[in-house]
């Protein structure tokens, strides 16, 4: 039993030739995906925060104090 034309080998080929082959593009894909985290992690702590302190901060409170 041969598993040299399976279908894993046959895309662990294509990733390689597209994404591990040159450095550069390798390094942005890094880059990417590092930036995409940063913003999904700081958008989902931030409404957390939000909702665990609701009516504390002073974007829910101004309102009683502005004249």
């Amino acid at each position: 039993m041969t598993y040299r034309n399976s279908a894993l080998e046959k895309y662990s080929r294509g990733v390689y030739r597209t994404i591990f082959r040159r450095n550069t593009v390798f390094l942005a894909g890094i880059f990417a995906t590092a930036f995409a985290f940063e913003m999904a992690f700081d958008t989902v702590t931030d409404r957390w925060w939000d909702r665990m302190n609701k009516g504390k901060q002073w974007k829910d409170i101004k309102d009683r104090f502005s004249q």
